[in-house]
């Protein structure tokens, strides 16, 4: 059975996911580099093969909004928002849940383009409010000087816009300092319903400091979603620390969290998963896979 066939419309309960019936759900799978710099795997073979060879059940659709062709500087709007659409397309037809990430990074606040962000959403709602398949993700990693009041105003202007068309989307909201300060979001939540905290690590930078945080929030009741994370260095470079690794993944498997992975690319980086100058969109072999990739498809397999 597909995974949106299974579970269908998702929805935030007691602090978990679950799905339509009550269900608990783990959502886990592949978080896409940008957009605009890695396009070659929004595609057909790709999607399927996560799902059908990786067994995972979502992908995230990483839109950078202010780095390089970025959405609100210089990137081709018309194109970027079409290649959003057939990600989520391509999504809707493999019945697998999607995330549309307005990935927030460079501008350091989700205000700098909150006009942008409001159009962005409304926009997409206008296609997809009534599917079951889409999670929005409103601000991947607010950080710098943004404070969590910075993002509170923020959602209480998006998250409206969001629920005008899709009044039963789960919505994942960034905190401070790369989204890795949940318990802001536990002493200060948003009102809104079906909402979930984001929170970001990467095992070769993270530790026992950022685990007791995210623990404290779980066992508060505070629900989380990791929408991004790895096992190398936060830069995506590094060293791979499968110790730390394996202490994150205990906290993910004991409290039944979803998890997407960084990143679905090529790229030089570490934490990326496909091998350098392998150009194969599906079907990779062993050496075909950086350690990265091989660790998670492991993971992935030994998913229930």
């Amino acid at each position: 059975m597909r995974p949106v066939d299974k579970y269908g419309f998702l929805r935030v309960e007691g602090g978990r996911l679950v799905g339509e019936n009550g269900s608990g759900c783990r959502l886990f799978g592949m978080s896409t580099h940008g957009l605009a710099w890695r396009p070659e795997y929004v595609c057909f073979d790709t999607f399927k093969y996560l799902r059908d060879e990786w067994h995972t059940n979502a992908v995230r659709l990483a839109m950078y909004t202010h780095e390089f062709h970025g959405y609100c500087t210089d990137g081709d709007k018309k194109y970027l928002f079409s290649l959003m659409k057939k990600g989520i397309d391509l999504a809707i037809e493999l019945g697998i849940y999607v995330i549309v990430d307005w990935h927030v990074l460079g501008e350091f606040s989700p205000l700098i383009y909150a006009d942008e962000a409001e159009r962005f959403f409304r926009e997409i709602t206008e296609y997809y409010g009534d599917c079951p398949n889409i999670i929005y993700e409103i601000c991947n990693e607010p950080n710098g000087s943004c404070g969590w009041e910075e993002i509170r105003e923020y959602a209480g202007r998006v998250i409206p816009v969001i629920r005008e068309n899709a009044p039963r989307a789960v919505i994942l909201v960034g905190t401070t300092e790369w989204s890795q300060h949940c318990d802001e979001a536990l002493e200060a939540p948003l009102s809104f319903d079906n909402i979930m905290y984001s929170f970001h690590f990467y095992a070769a930078t993270h530790f026992e400091n950022l685990r007791s945080r995210l623990k404290k929030c779980l066992e508060a009741g505070l629900p989380v979603f990791i929408s991004e994370c790895s096992i190398t260095e936060a830069s995506g470079h590094g060293d791979i620390d499968l110790v730390s690794a394996r202490e994150w993944f205990n906290i993910v498997d004991k409290y039944d969290l979803s998890y997407m992975v960084w990143s679905l690319s090529a790229s030089r980086e570490n934490s990326s998963i496909i091998a350098d100058g392998c150009n194969k969109l599906s079907g990779w072999a062993d050496e075909e896979l950086k350690p990265t990739g091989q660790w998670f498809r492991k993971r992935f397999l030994s998913e229930k």
